[in-house]
């Protein structure tokens, strides 16, 4: 079976000011992995065990064992982790999602916010309808790209004027999706 190499960058967002770092996985069958963090390599093995609660696993890192609990925070792609009982909350973001972040266009909080496509893809879902008042960071729209969802959020406090897309068509990188005033 071929290797398989996932780059992640990790931030323990329960330390103030933590440095993200980059964290290479790589498979290599039969629920072991090789990671790769800091310039460090460590031997993994995953094991999911009936005992264990939900989103529990069992790793023998370098051999020694490890009881990780994961689940998904309220916020996107934020994880609580907990590793032998001690918790941390971490953003993790793969390879796409950094580059989904970095071409996000800066949003000024001043007027009419338009909330463009990051890539070209398929309207899944629209979240909200004209006249609806929305928050900061409130899911607006889901676009389907690279077989992935995307929910697309409010850049501001305002409320939807305008909505240039429909469900189940599809749209081009940085077509006008929704706007928010």
């Amino acid at each position: 079976m071929p290797t398989r190499t996932m780059r992640y960058i990790a931030t323990n967002k329960s330390v103030k000011n933590a440095e993200p770092v980059a964290i290479d996985v790589e498979t290599l069958g039969n629920n072991r992995y090789a990671i790769t963090m800091d310039g460090e390599k460590f031997e993994l093995e995953s094991l999911v065990l009936p005992t264990l609660p939900q989103g529990a696993v069992s790793l023998l890192i370098n051999g020694h064992s490890h009881c990780i609990d994961i689940t998904q925070a309220d916020e996107d792609e934020l994880v609580h982790v907990n590793i032998n009982g001690l918790p941390i909350l971490v953003d993790v973001a793969d390879e796409r999602r950094m580059r989904l972040r970095s071409i996000a266009p800066e949003h000024s909080k001043e007027g009419k916010q338009i909330l463009c496509a990051p890539m070209p893809g398929k309207i899944v879902r629209l979240l909200a309808a004209i006249g609806d008042e929305v928050t900061e960071g409130q899911g607006l729209i889901v676009v389907e790209a690279m077989k992935m969802e995307n929910e697309l959020k409010s850049p501001k406090d305002g409320k939807v004027v305008e909505i240039f897309a429909q469900e189940g068509l599809a749209v081009e990188m940085n077509a006008k999706l929704v706007a928010v005033e």
